[in-house]
């Protein structure tokens, strides 16, 4: 058998390994979706007491909340809003420190996005998490926003209302859902989680003493010991070697990239302005391509071409974040890294990041990069990362596996 005989059966059977792949993945998604039936209400209220009485039933326009009535009096009127929800809290937080993440100016706000607040028909999974985020608001006590679809857009009326527009034009759920994370951050403040997280301790303790302790860069001999109060908390998920391809092997920008699953920040940090003023400059340049205009079929198609982990994902938040500590204090990003320490939290001016056992404990072999388990002191929050309510896409499986198993397609687009 000639050479091209050799390369065309190894292609063949590539090909044929492959097809089973994202038909084996295909089937495991379709099995996922069809499992979202409507619940009872007798059997939600009884399965998620929590979510049955503070979400299910809200009348609030926007959204759902829970603030703990230890934080408001009898003169507070009820609101009726998620946006009156907002201002009551931006409002009645003051410098108690039972108010805030310890040794830290974050407040104990928990946000989370949800497309309505009828819980009945929400996926299993994204129910049990939000109902041991509720365990946590009551037990803390923390205060709790859900903003829906509609709460989003009241949100921008409120804060960013010039923004809309360019807002609006962003062409997936997951940017808009990245863009008002940031935004919620700036503006109000708080800890920020995807509906399949969930806190494996209360947020109030996600800062200890250890987490302050000064740390050396083995490399440049910096010495870091600030003594500032923590503003805000970013946790890795990806940490690895820098000189090697395994981080765009396993489909991610950085060698050490953050996570945007969660984060918690002080109202007004400087580095969500910087988010902002990137993602600013990025649409308005899209715009002067046409006229001005980004409603444009032509416009609409040169955004959604743009890499959304890139413009509004993790990678975006870890170059706004790295170029602020560079400008800051002058830090080595790759410093950050936990696989030549045990994996430790690092305090860099007032900005702690959490080594990937922070917000991604649990993981397994394959990608572990020093992840612990769930039941770590490290371990603040776990990630499902079930996906269950997302859509298959067979490019961007064909793209994993070309990435993961033969080591090609790095620019590939991995959504």
């Amino acid at each position: 058998m000639g050479l091209m005989g050799v390369f065309r059966r190894r292609w063949q059977r590539l090909a044929i390994v492959s097809i089973i792949f994202c038909m084996v993945s295909l089937s495991i998604v379709s099995s996922r979706e069809d499992n979202h039936d409507v619940q009872p209400h007798s059997d939600l209220e009884a399965k998620h007491p929590l979510l049955y009485k503070h979400i299910h039933m809200s009348d609030v326009k926007g959204g759902a909340f829970y603030i703990p009535p230890t934080w408001t009096s009898a003169s507070d009127p009820k609101p009726t809003t998620i946006i009156e929800a907002a201002r009551l809290l931006s409002r009645v937080i003051d410098t108690s420190t039972d108010q805030f993440i310890s040794r830290s100016e974050i407040p104990l706000i928990v946000h989370q996005t949800w497309k309505n607040t009828q819980v009945d028909t929400w996926p299993e999974l994204v129910s049990d998490s939000v109902e041991i985020w509720l365990e946590h608001a009551v037990s803390t006590p923390m205060a709790y926003l859900l903003w829906d679809d509609e709460g989003i857009y009241r949100f921008l009326e409120e804060y960013e209302p010039r923004f809309i527009d360019q807002f609006s034009a962003l062409p997936r759920m997951v940017e808009k859902s990245d863009v008002f994370r940031i935004m919620v951050s700036k503006y109000i403040g708080g800890i920020y989680g995807d509906v399949d997280t969930h806190p494996l301790r209360s947020p109030a303790t996600w800062i200890g003493r250890n987490d302050l302790e000064p740390w050396d860069d083995p490399v440049t001999g910096s010495h870091y010991n600030s003594t500032k109060p923590v503003r805000a908390i970013f946790g890795i998920e990806a940490d690895c070697p820098p000189e090697t391809d395994d981080y765009w092997r396993m489909g991610y920008t950085n060698p050490v990239q953050l996570t945007q699953w969660a984060l918690a920040t002080a109202p007004g940090h400087p580095v969500l302005s910087r988010f902002m003023d990137r993602l600013h400059a990025y649409l308005d340049e899209v715009a002067v391509h046409h006229e001005g205009n980004l409603t444009t079929s032509a416009a609409s198609q040169e955004l959604y071409y743009a890499d959304p982990l890139v413009l509004t994902g993790p990678s975006a938040i870890t170059e706004v974040t790295q170029d602020w500590l560079e400008d800051r204090v002058g830090l080595r990003w790759n410093a950050l890294t936990g696989l030549y320490d045990g994996g430790r939290s690092k305090l860099v001016d007032d900005i702690m990041i959490l080594p990937i056992t922070g917000f991604s404990p649990g993981r397994g072999p394959y990608g572990n990069m020093g992840s612990k388990p769930l039941n770590d002191p490290d371990a603040r929050l776990q990630h499902l990362a079930q996906g269950s309510w997302k859509g298959f896409n067979l490019r961007v499986e064909m793209g994993k596996f070309c990435r993961t198993f033969l080591g090609l397609c790095k620019d590939w687009s991995k959504t």
